[in-house]
């Protein structure tokens, strides 16, 4: 088993710092935003998975060679059964780190989707008060504020897009077109639990350059895959112009874009709109997909059967 917790180490070394920042600089991923989310994920996932399981088999290392007769162990040694095989102090604290992570990480995805779920809670109730529902457009909900706003609120019990006065009153119907069709691209896609995961990932571990990096590098291939959508309804000029639109008011420059508040109209999207470029080859894809499941079975397989390596 010490085999197994010396790979998982490197592993979860490996995915917390060379392996994102060398993601994040790839220029493939604006080509193929899909697959690099899934790739991003693996790397969350596989990284998580590395860092507890590392803990987890080393400090199991005294009580058996394979996971399944360390815990039968363990058991033993947690109920005081004579003739039960010792632990040492080290592989005690290697134990109990592994166990505070894992519910750290828990309770940290559960404290922010509760402060999500009262944010999204509170923003409805506003809207309420302050929005009225577009007649035109089902699920809609306009604002009367003269600053151009378009963003969505998405629900388990009913999504909603906010628009402005002031959105409506600088678009034309094909930039108006192109905006919903972006903003519903998120709800529909439910784009909201991604950034969620991600967010929970960094709040539990901000110093981690993983959590870091693919909290900005999803919040950005997200809005890929919307502008992906709403390009399948409108040219890549018109939306083009509606995103400057909503970003700055007046259309002759780009700024923030308000369909995720905060996340800016980067120039790697504007990149892809002036200039578009097709998607990866199906076999790169698929190239990429298979790494992402070599990261995700690669810690699942050594936490199942470590003995094996020894």
């Amino acid at each position: 088993m010490l085999i197994a917790s010396y790979l998982l180490a490197g592993l979860a070394i490996v995915l917390a710092w060379p392996a994102p920042v060398v993601l994040s600089r790839m220029g493939w991923t604006a080509r193929s935003p899909f697959t690099a989310l899934v790739l991003w994920q693996a790397i969350a996932l596989a990284g998580g998975l590395s860092m507890i399981g590392a803990l987890l088999v080393w400090g199991l290392e005294p009580l058996g060679g394979n996971l399944i007769a360390a815990l039968g162990g363990l058991a033993r040694v947690a109920a005081g059964e004579p003739g039960a095989p010792p632990i040492g102090p080290l592989h005690v604290f290697a134990l109990s780190a592994a166990l505070l992570l894992g519910a750290h990480l828990v309770f940290t995805l559960l404290l922010t989707t509760y402060r999500v779920g009262r944010q999204r809670a509170r923003h409805r109730g506003l809207l309420a008060l302050l929005g009225d529902p577009s007649p035109a457009n089902p699920g809609t909900v306009v604002l009367q504020h003269h600053a151009p706003v378009a963003y969505c609120l998405p629900g388990f019990n009913g999504s909603l897009t906010v628009l402005s006065r002031g959105l409506l009153d600088v678009l034309d119907e094909e930039g108006l077109r192109a905006v919903i069709a972006h903003e519903r691209a998120h709800l529909e896609q439910r784009h909201d639990l991604l950034v969620l995961a991600f967010e929970s990932w960094h709040q539990a571990l901000p110093w981690l350059p993983t959590s870091r990096l693919a909290r900005r590098a999803v919040q950005e291939l997200i809005e890929m895959m919307a502008d992906d959508t709403a390009l399948h309804q409108v040219s890549a000029p018109t939306l083009l112009r509606a995103l400057v639109a909503v970003a700055t008011g007046d259309g002759t420059s780009p700024a923030a874009e308000s369909g995720i508040p905060g996340e800016e109209l980067s120039s790697r999207r504007l990149r892809r709109l002036l200039s578009p470029v097709g998607p990866l080859p199906v076999g790169a894809r698929g190239c990429v997909l298979a790494v992402a499941i070599l990261l995700i079975g690669a810690p699942t397989t050594l936490l199942m059967a470590p003995g094996l390596l020894d």
